[in-house]
């Protein structure tokens, strides 16, 4: 762990999504004086939701995993004092958390790891043998991370080469058939990674979460839970700057000194913390400031794909709330996954309409031709290449529930608003692709040379909100070194 010249004790954190505002809440709560800077006019990043036609459409919350009373991501947010405040409702009470819809079956992804090993061994009945040999890892990392070893002994965690392996080898190793390296491969899609190339470590990190127990905000409002953040941070006495962007990180001989902002205002600081991609974070960083090597190799990482994603409105009689997700899914011959689009039935804030979204992966290059432009002053042709994809959503749509009565667009966004709204290089919904053969090409992002400068978010060690939360800690031991971390957080949170 790289040693400060000096003690830290005035940080800027340079974006308020998820990492910035958990990262703040910690720091502050620890002594440090943090300001937080957003360039947009609300908190939240991809947390919030957003508001259209009098309906909330969600964005980056869609479910969320291991919030029962002694699960991780409940134990962390009781450190951080939000856990009571956000309202939620548990999923897999009476049936599945996940429905898999493939061509010729359909598999049900229940609460508890018991039932989930139960559920696979009644669909493969011929690899009993297969499925002992996969779940044993799931169990294994499933003790650690409900422990929060992550915490207590991170390079451990996360530098063992069999965390390395990526799950397509592992699988094929055990001689797992495609149809169940297809069921398997599908947890991958909440972390951006491709199955065949998706580390064991943060495979089986994802999946734990959500077998454990698996949540949904109260009537998707997402923006409430950024708000209850925000205002945690606030009412421990930090500062939150929005509508004000961060454009230079000063450095002075290798040292922090603060930023600068698109207003003019400076912001003196010995620590800045960058909860943004990090190919944003080098653009803000001056001539030779950092590294030559370094700012090739950030240039050079390869990002997670963006999101179409489009808001219904429809009957709630006649299309009442689903208890479960839906994922539409159709395997290459070899089990993965290109394709696959996930589906959701909530109840709005109006009682006779329900909320559906839809969603599936979508690359950049789908949308290349409009990259130079911004959001709301987009032409035509790009409004025109939005409604023919949402007319193959209601041609699904249609395929898994029948007839839609009532039915009317509320919104849609691509690649391209996640680019514009949160400063996401390629319109990436999960940043930087931690896949097994990019995964040693990201560790330098915890060892830049510039002394004070941190990275945050989804892209320090995972995405999704625990991934994120657990990067967060880790940060947060960086900034405050190992003795003073565990003082202040590890003792309050075991």
């Amino acid at each position: 762990m790289r040693k400060q010249s000096h003690p830290l004790k005035n940080i800027v954190i340079i974006g308020s999504g998820i990492g910035g505002l958990t990262t703040g809440i910690i720091l502050q709560k620890s002594g440090y004086y943090v300001h937080i800077v957003e360039k947009n006019h609300q908190p939240g990043g991809l947390m919030r939701s957003y508001t259209r036609k009098g309906f909330d459409c969600p964005v980056g919350i869609h479910y969320i995993g291991s919030l029962a009373s002694g699960q991780p991501l409940k134990t962390l947010w009781d450190y951080l004092g939000i856990a009571d405040k956000i309202p939620l409702e548990r999923m897999g009470a009476d049936g599945p958390i996940d429905r898999y819809i493939f061509d010729s079956f359909i598999f049900d992804l229940p609460e508890g790891i018991a039932a989930f090993e139960d559920n696979l061994r009644q669909t493969f009945p011929q690899e009993q043998k297969q499925i002992t040999i996969i779940m044993q890892p799931l169990k294994t990392l499933c003790d650690h991370f409900c422990r929060l070893d992550i915490l207590l002994s991170p390079e451990k965690m996360l530098f063992s080469p069999e965390n390395f392996i990526p799950m397509g080898e592992y699988f094929d190793q055990a001689g797992c058939s495609s149809r169940m390296k297809s069921v398997f491969g599908v947890p991958a899609t909440l972390v951006g990674i491709p199955f065949f190339q998706c580390p064991l470590f943060f495979y089986y990190m994802t999946l734990a979460s959500y077998l454990l127990s698996s949540w949904r905000l109260h009537n998707d409002n997402g923006s409430q839970t950024a708000k209850i953040y925000a205002d945690r941070f606030i009412s421990l006495g930090g500062r939150l700057t929005l509508g004000d962007m961060a454009q230079t990180i000063q450095v002075e001989s290798g040292q922090i000194k603060g930023i600068s902002l698109a207003s003019g205002t400076t912001i003196n600081a010995d620590g800045v913390i960058a909860a943004i991609h990090p190919q944003t974070m080098a653009a803000m960083l001056p001539g030779s400031n950092l590294r030559h090597a370094h700012r090739e190799r950030i240039a050079n990482l390869k990002n997670t794909k963006g999101i179409f994603c489009t808001s219904f409105s429809l009957n709630s009689k006649d299309h009442p709330e689903l208890p479960y997700n839906i994922y539409r899914l159709r395997p290459e011959e070899d089990g993965s996954l290109e394709q696959g689009l996930f589906m959701q039935i909530r109840k709005s804030h109006h009682p006779q309409i329900n909320v559906m979204t839809m969603m599936v992966s979508s690359a950049m290059h789908e949308w290349e031709q409009w990259s130079h432009t911004h959001s709301k002053r987009r032409d035509r042709d790009y409004i025109r290449k939005k409604e023919e994809k949402i007319v193959a959503f209601i041609a699904e749509a249609t395929e898994i529930l029948g007839p839609l009565k009532d039915l009317t667009v509320i919104d849609a966004y691509t690649p391209l608003t996640i680019r514009d709204y949160v400063g996401s290089p390629d319109g990436s919904a999960y940043g930087i692709m931690r896949s097994s053969n990019q995964l040693m090409q990201t560790t330098f992002l915890n060892r830049l040379n510039i002394d004070g400068l941190f990275l945050a978010g989804q892209n320090i060690m995972a995405p999704g909100i625990m991934g994120t939360t657990l990067g967060s800690f880790l940060v947060a031991q960086k900034v405050m070194g190992q003795e003073n971390f565990s003082r202040n957080v590890l003792k309050e949170l075991f």
